[in-house]
């Protein structure tokens, strides 16, 4: 009989991942984790525009279909710290109502309240640092003119995971949204959390390790003991836990109900990939005559009682070389630069109501191409908010003085990925219970953004972190027989 080496083993190494081992580790559990990808380069590359966004040297090249059967390749990141390493660093908390159901919304309700999860958010800002930084005086007197345009307009500092020495750093402070940091400056999975824990022989990170299945007790499909991997190799554990992100763990999930006939009689099957959401988000630019000298930048987030579903959030630095990627080939330097120097950019938040029909689909067992079907026309409410909300505010840029255009991300932006395996307290209409665990399995846990059965008005990754250390909390106190 094989010896039982790791209490765990997780699948990926994001905010979710990161945060169940963290707290295992904490409580004396040995941990194994997975991580498809491998380390970031410290060598500065991570910042660099042209490999960053012009080559997308280091996005996932993994190409997907949607439902048009039209291919495109998602914004996905495979490296240790997961998305974290690329996100902005808003952290922000969901709010108590974001807890509740919202049926004219298409909003689902969690089955934990505000309260449940609000000991690991402090946890959560605790251990990545949040602060708040001042505006810059140009983004000030921008945001003044905006509110006096109209005052339902109600800015707000933006909670970041940034550590104040970067304000010092000109190049990390203009390159930390949307880069991933060399130095260390932006509070992320692998430096907040992963870091702390490769000193103790309690875990274990093994990198270019694609997980491609699970793996059963014997006796019984729903008893999930260990995974295999790509390379052929396998690994046993009493407690699975999935935090590949909302685009891959469902996947994981489905072509095992697959292999095994589950997809035919398990409650729960029909719902693993379903109701995925990742927000509506436009990018809003904004043009000024005169030349934006601020250099964070993103240090506000502004709300509006008539959009309660939404929010306005500022970017980061914005350049011509910067601007010149999403700008078409023929338009010269010389122009991206100057309109570059006297941008402001905004991103535009709304949450998007939850579809069955909007889904996350494997095709492993097809031999198809991953599939992405998702279509706003499921979601009324939120896109007729969503355009009220663009009109709202580039009526008030340009009463500011500022003209503004603005630009759906579409699906390729996949940052937010969520809820395609959502919690509940029925397997008939969820996938994931309270506690992190899948409806009627002995041995799989969720812990990523795939459970979140809102995506909210704000960022989701401090609820990420704050579910997977609750998750962990919940595991490290499981007798391990009882796995």
């Amino acid at each position: 009989m094989t010896t039982q080496t790791y209490d765990a083993i997780i699948i990926g190494s994001g905010a979710g991942g990161s945060a169940v081992a963290y707290a295992l580790v904490n409580a004396g559990k040995r941990v194994l984790m997975l991580e498809k990808g491998g380390q970031l380069p410290r060598d500065g590359s991570t910042l660099d525009v042209q490999r960053v966004f012009n080559q997308a040297e280091f996005k996932s090249k993994e190409t997907w279909q949607d439902n048009r059967h039209s291919s495109f390749v998602p914004e996905e990141f495979y490296n240790v710290g997961g998305k974290t390493k690329w996100y902005g660093a808003a952290l922000l908390r969901f709010s108590p109502h974001e807890f509740e159901s919202d049926a004219a919304f298409q909003c689902l309700g969690w089955p934990i309240a505000y309260a449940d999860l609000a000991p690991y958010y402090d946890q959560a800002e605790a251990l990545l640092a949040v602060k708040h930084f001042a505006n810059e005086p140009q983004l000030q007197t921008l945001i003044d003119r905006i509110v006096k345009s109209d005052a339902n307009w109600q800015p707000q500092a933006l909670p970041l995971g940034l550590k104040q020495e970067i304000l010092q750093q000109p190049d990390e402070a203009k390159h930390f949204d949307g880069f991933a940091s060399p130095g260390g400056y932006k509070g992320d999975a692998e430096e907040n959390l992963l870091a702390p824990l490769l000193g103790t022989d309690r875990f274990t990170l093994h990198t270019q390790k694609e997980v491609t299945g699970l793996l059963a007790a014997e006796q019984s499909s729903l008893k999930i003991t260990g995974v295999r991997c790509a390379d052929g190799s396998s690994y046993r554990a009493p407690h699975v836990i999935l935090a590949a992100g909302a685009m891959s763990s469902p996947r994981l999930l489905q072509d095992h109900l697959a292999q095994t006939g589950l997809d035919q009689t398990w409650p729960s099957a029909p719902l693993v990939g379903a109701n995925f959401k990742l927000h509506i988000n436009s990018a809003l630019l904004a043009f000024s005559p005169f030349v934006n000298r601020d250099m964070l930048r993103k240090t506000a987030i502004i709300f509006n009682k008539n959009f309660p579903h939404s929010t306005v959030q500022c970017l980061g630095w914005l350049d011509g070389e910067i601007l010149a990627t999403q700008l078409p080939e023929f338009v010269p330097h010389f122009v991206a630069n100057a309109m570059g120097r006297r941008a402001y950019g905004f991103f535009i938040t709304t949450e998007d109501g939850s579809s069955v029909e909007n889904r996350v689909v494997s095709g492993t067992e097809s031999g198809q191409r991953p599939l992405l079907d998702y279509s706003l026309e499921r979601i009324p409410a939120s896109v007729a908010e969503h355009q009220a909300l663009l009109k709202a505010f580039k009526r008030s840029l340009l009463r500011s003085g500022l003209l503004g255009t603005s630009r759906p991300m579409g699906l390729t932006g996949t940052a937010h990925a969520l809820g395609s395996m959502v919690t509940g307290t029925n397997p008939e209409t969820s996938v994931v219970d309270a506690k992190g665990r899948v409806h009627g399995f002995d041995g799989l846990y969720v812990a990523d953004g795939s459970i979140l059965p809102r995506s909210s008005r704000e960022n989701p990754a401090l609820t990420i972190y704050a579910w997977g250390l609750r998750l962990g909390v919940h595991l490290a106190n499981k007798p391990r027989e009882a796995a």
